[in-house]
């Protein structure tokens, strides 16, 4: 298969002749890569069994991983989906935007998409690229990250045609993507008053709370993978995830601690990186600064993320150090995708490592 590879330029004649042309190929059961604000999505018709087989095929996903269904206007989901009165206050607040809603499903929407399962994830992506591809093709498109499975998801064309050059028909180039991490992904409890956060995202606990009555973090996000017999209810929940090829050694420890851990660890290591904040570089002699930016940036450490990870396979690492960050507030996101580029190994030191 040849990838076509089109540039969104900002002239509305050419856009709109390529977002045609695209839509096209999302009717027909075709692949289109596309640009949204966190990440750039493998998009195909969620109406279309084989779109979805398709999807599965060029990324090497696994077949019990959900995908998630996005749709240009929140009301689209009743097409799709059963809502609620949680629903429509959440898509209020937060759509268009990064935030997944699982919801029960409507039989329109193949097994396929849904992995089997009786719920689908229903998200309205801001990317005004996405946005006008539903729009354009009049379907609702599945679309999971466009990288191969278990490697860092993409955040610009150039790792999207890394990944899948002759795997896809269409390449969007949309240029950087805003946030760089997947949505937030929720289930809403039955009584209608609450949810449950299955994978952090942009908008956040806190965020969600000033909607929902109650607010409820899965264990899932915090902690190892779930184990291989329990079928996951959102992507990012039990895979190891985001992994670049380089070992990616995630300390928790004070700072102080970590240096002295890399300086010693890092001793025979021919080529390493370490993630590191804007201003402490100083404090490392070797390695590569992997520059999450401004300390304690949260949102800027998450935009990041991926783009390092990628950074240090094209430059051949054999280790990348990180430390851990917070499991809370705007960091539980980063905290989330770390971990399990990390294979959720962590190694724990104290004040008294010498």
């Amino acid at each position: 298969m040849k990838t076509e590879f089109l540039k969104i330029t900002g002239h509305a004649a050419d856009d709109e002749a390529i977002l045609a042309r695209a839509a096209e190929v999302i009717k027909r059961g075709g692949l289109v890569a596309v640009p949204t604000e966190t990440v750039y999505g493998l998009a195909g018709s969620a109406l279309l069994a084989e779109s979805a087989e398709k999807i599965y095929a060029a990324k090497g996903r696994p077949a019990d991983n959900p995908l998630i269904v996005h749709i240009a206007k929140p009301e689209d989901a009743e097409t799709i989906a059963y809502t609620n009165e949680l629903y429509y206050a959440l898509a209020k607040r937060f759509m268009p935007g990064p935030l997944t809603i699982i919801l029960p499903k409507k039989d329109i929407i193949p097994s396929t998409v849904t992995a089997g399962m009786n719920t689908v994830g229903i998200r309205c992506p801001s990317n005004p690229v996405a946005h006008a591809l539903i729009e354009v093709s009049g379907h609702p498109i599945a679309a999971p990250s466009a990288n191969r499975s278990g490697i860092p998801s993409p955040t610009n064309a150039v790792h999207v045609l890394e990944d899948m050059d002759g795997r896809i028909d269409m390449i969007l180039d949309g240029g950087d993507c805003e946030i760089g991490l997947e949505s937030t992904v929720i289930k809403l409890d039955e009584d209608g008053s609450g949810c449950t956060i299955l994978r952090p995202g942009a908008v956040t606990a806190d965020m969600l709370s000033q909607v929902c009555a109650k607010v409820t973090i899965s264990r899932a996000v915090i902690e190892p993978s779930l184990a291989n017999d329990i079928k996951p209810e959102s992507p990012g929940m039990k895979y190891k995830h985001y992994a670049p090829k380089a070992e990616v050694v995630l300390i928790d420890a004070p700072e102080d601690v970590f240096v002295n851990f890399v300086r010693r660890d890092s001793a025979s290591i021919r080529r390493y990186g370490i993630f590191v904040s804007n201003e402490n570089t100083g404090y490392f002699t070797g390695g590569v600064m992997l520059l999450t930016g401004p300390r304690n940036d949260a949102k800027e450490a998450s935009r990041r993320l991926f783009s390092l990870l990628r950074r240090a396979d094209e430059m051949e690492l054999e280790k990348v150090y990180a430390l851990l960050p917070p499991a809370s507030g705007e960091y539980l996101a980063y905290y989330n995708r770390i971990v399990r580029a990390a294979g959720c190994r962590i190694i724990k030191l104290g004040n008294n490592y010498n």
